[in-house]
């Protein structure tokens, strides 16, 4: 499936997130964007493969149930195919969602500093025409320099750090140059690993 045969399914992408957006957008493929609003804190798991892809089906479930409402799809229209992501940020074994305070923030980051973090990432991709629905996740494990203090604090008045998970990024100006090594793909650690988004929208048609 070339990227540019989108034009027999229309593909809904259930994120508000700029980055994902970009990324998708960046794959040739032509999309509208829909947000789902559910209420990640009420769900818990202890693994963060389990959790991440628990996360991305309630985003897709909410989209759906949303759509159905909007319009109860003619049979013979064209396939819809709902994109949902989720990603968490592990450290020392230990899931890491959005920084709550500035304090929070600063501290995840003085912990990177020098150290390592993880991403886990899903994508799931559910064909509202076919029924087929399915997630994977992915994993990039990110190494840092030491970040010192001055920059800590330029990120958090900055506050892009403030709006991601585990207060984790990579692209920034500002941290780039202290970005040591990273095990994985950059799309991943932002939110749609490409290579699985691909490989899944395959499936799904």
């Amino acid at each position: 499936m070339e990227a540019n045969s989108s034009s027999s399914f229309k593909i809904i992408l259930g994120s508000a997130s700029v980055a994902r957006r970009k990324i998708l957008a960046e794959m040739g493929y032509e999309f509208i964007v829909m947000t789902a609003d559910i209420d990640e804190k009420c769900i818990r798991k202890e693994k963060p493969e389990e959790l991440v892809l628990v996360l991305a089906q309630a985003k897709a479930d909410a989209i759906i149930s949303k759509l159905q409402t909007i319009n109860n799809q003619e049979k013979d229209a064209e396939p819809t195919i709902v994109i949902a992501a989720d990603t968490v940020v592990v450290y020392e074994g230990v899931i890491r969602e959005k920084p709550s305070s500035k304090e929070e923030a600063r501290q995840f980051l003085k912990d990177y500093s020098g150290g390592h973090a993880a991403t886990v990432g899903s994508v799931h991709v559910t064909n509202l025409k076919t029924g087929f629905s399915k997630g994977e996740w992915d994993r990039v494990e990110i190494y840092f320099h030491e970040i010192p203090d001055e920059i800590i604090e330029k990120l958090i008045e900055e506050g892009t750090v403030l709006k991601v998970a585990g207060g984790l990024i990579i692209e920034h100006p500002l941290i780039l140059p202290f970005v040591k090594e990273v095990v994985g793909t950059t799309d991943s650690v932002m939110g749609l690993p490409k290579d699985l988004t691909r490989r899944l929208l395959k499936e799904a048609i």
